[in-house]
């Protein structure tokens, strides 16, 4: 089994040090490398090609949201987990429309950063339809309604098929949980899924889920079977 690379980001050494110790034991995880800031961070990756990065977000020259946007709008650019000490937070949001794929409190306990990390870099969001509705809720302002209006005008590129998948996703479902309701196999779904990400210019489920909030698709909840 290939090994996990991983890279921590934070500007606290004892963090950075708790972190290698505690994830580095794990036999699918390989520490590639630790930055202290975010303006160290793409040298690093470009050294190191991890497939993961644990960001910090508050750090004093260049902040883990800025090193997010900057790595996720590489062709290619490695997944990227936020560490934050709070659950709805303006630069978490910010950091997971830039295409962070989730976002773990720094108090978490050992097993779930772990678990996290293993789930990221299979390809599956650190994010609950909760936590997602709580974080976008929390940045509702004076321009929810444009940013309704622009989700809204960005969903119109779906067909009915992919938007009922993209309103799923947004759901926090599974892809065999999305195969079961909508009566298709996992691989159309998932064909659904990647389809929807192209169209949209989106890079991970996190995304989808925040533009189909946004548009209002996730206002009524779906009746129980």
């Amino acid at each position: 089994m290939t090994a996990i690379r991983l890279l921590l980001v934070d500007d606290d050494p004892l963090v950075r040090a708790g972190l290698s110790l505690m994830l580095g034991g794990a036999d699918d995880i390989e520490i590639v490398g630790e930055a202290a800031d975010g303006d160290e961070v793409e040298s690093l990756v470009d050294r190191t090609r991890p497939d993961v990065v644990l960001m910090d977000l508050r750090m004093p020259t260049v902040d883990g949201l800025t090193a997010t946007e900057r790595l996720r709008a590489r062709q290619e650019g490695p997944q990227v987990v936020v560490l934050t000490t709070f659950h709805a937070d303006e630069q978490v949001l910010r950091a997971l429309r830039a295409g962070a794929a989730g976002f773990v409190l720094k108090d978490t306990p050992p097993a779930e950063i772990l678990a996290a990390v293993r789930r990221v870099a299979a390809g599956d969001p650190v994010l609950s339809p909760t936590v997602t509705r709580q974080l976008v809720r929390h940045a509702v302002g004076t321009a929810a309604d444009t940013r309704r209006t622009r989700a809204r005008t960005r969903m119109a590129a779906l067909n009915d098929r992919e938007r009922e998948v993209a309103v799923a996703v947004g759901r926090g479902l599974s892809n065999a949980e999305i195969a079961t309701g909508l009566y298709m196999s996992v691989a159309t779904v998932k064909t659904h899924v990647s389809r929807v990400l192209a169209k949209l210019g989106l890079n991970n489920r996190v995304q989808i889920a925040l533009l189909a909030y946004d548009a209002g698709l996730l206002d009524e909840e779906p009746e129980e079977s």
